[in-house]
């Protein structure tokens, strides 16, 4: 049997991800009160080394991935792609053969969601996607933990996206076909999800529509989703920011919602931008809930990974 990775979610399947959201809700009601840095009692990952490589900027994963080691028992390296051997034309093959040999587990925050799936194929150790252009796992693990402690069960619950069809979009579809609930997304012409991810997912059964009407998107939403409308590095900031100004999430927009609906933003946030002030200020946002919930579903991500969770 070869390493168990978490690329995305179909690497794990519903029942394996039920399995990590209730390990998560159990390992973060027994840490109530406790010190930050205090190891979890049972200290599963006591030996074992998670190697973290960065290529793109980050605060919640870099922080949320480090502290879940730490809390399961265990060390993490840190690596900026730029300080190593691989910013210096090393393959991503040979540094997974590499990194193979010294550690328990990889994790790898990149743009190209190729090098995510080279580094997997050469590595004998778990690789974990810490983010590519193309998904976000590990953050549609923390938004379902977080969705089900504000009180909504995931089948049959409607999630309302706005904006941007990109690579959190991308692994919301995927969750909706592997958990049972429905996404309406708004997305300005020429900005949809990738038809390949819509197909798969309805494959699975998921009621997934592509809208261009913001309001009928969060019409009786339990969940209401964005993202920055700009990503690092892209070059067509002005004319894209002009395409999304129609799904800017307001106070006007979320009032179509339901009264108890949840609002969720993955951070950094463009206050001003894709969301206003009174929103992800509002007593219906989550996102620092959210924002912690990384830590608490990625440690559980990690014991499934490394075969103490799950069959």
């Amino acid at each position: 049997m070869g390493a168990r990775h978490f690329l995305d979610l179909s690497d794990a399947g519903g029942f394996a991800m039920a399995a990590m959201i209730n390990d998560a809700i159990e390992r973060k009601a027994a840490r109530a009160g406790w010190p930050k840095g205090r190891v979890d009692g049972d200290a599963p990952l006591a030996g074992r080394t998670l190697a973290m490589i960065f290529e793109k900027n980050s605060t919640r994963t870099r922080v949320s991935f480090d502290m879940a080691m730490r809390q399961l028992g265990g060390t993490t390296i840190v690596m900026d792609a730029g300080s190593m051997q691989i910013g210096r034309g090393e393959t991503i093959a040979d540094t997974a053969r590499v990194l193979s040999r010294y550690v328990d587990a990889i994790m790898i925050r990149t743009d190209d969601h190729e090098k995510l799936v080279e580094m997997a194929r050469h590595a004998t150790v778990p690789v974990i996607n810490g983010l590519t252009d193309f998904s976000h796992p590990c953050q549609i693990m923390a938004d379902l933990l977080t969705v089900i402690e504000h009180g909504v069960a995931l089948p049959g619950s409607r999630w309302a996206w706005l904006g941007d069809g990109n690579n959190v979009l991308h692994s919301i579809v995927e969750a909706a076909g592997l958990m049972g609930f429905e996404v309406r997304a708004a997305c300005p012409p020429g900005y949809d999800p990738d038809v390949a991810v819509l197909a798969k997912a309805a494959e699975r059964g998921a009621r997934v529509e592509i809208i261009r009407d913001p309001v009928r998107a969060v019409a009786d939403a339990n969940v209401v989703v964005t993202d920055t409308w700009i990503s690092m590095g892209q070059a067509d900031a002005a004319e894209k920011i002009a395409a999304m100004q129609p799904y800017q999430v307001t106070p006007e927009l979320m009032a179509g919602a339901d009264p108890k609906a949840v609002f969720l933003h993955c951070l950094p946030a463009h206050r001003g931008e894709e969301v206003v002030d009174a929103v992800i200020d509002g007593p219906a946002s989550a996102i620092w809930d959210e924002a912690e919930n990384r830590l608490h579903a990625q440690k559980s991500v990690l014991l499934w990974c490394l075969g103490l969770l799950g069959a």
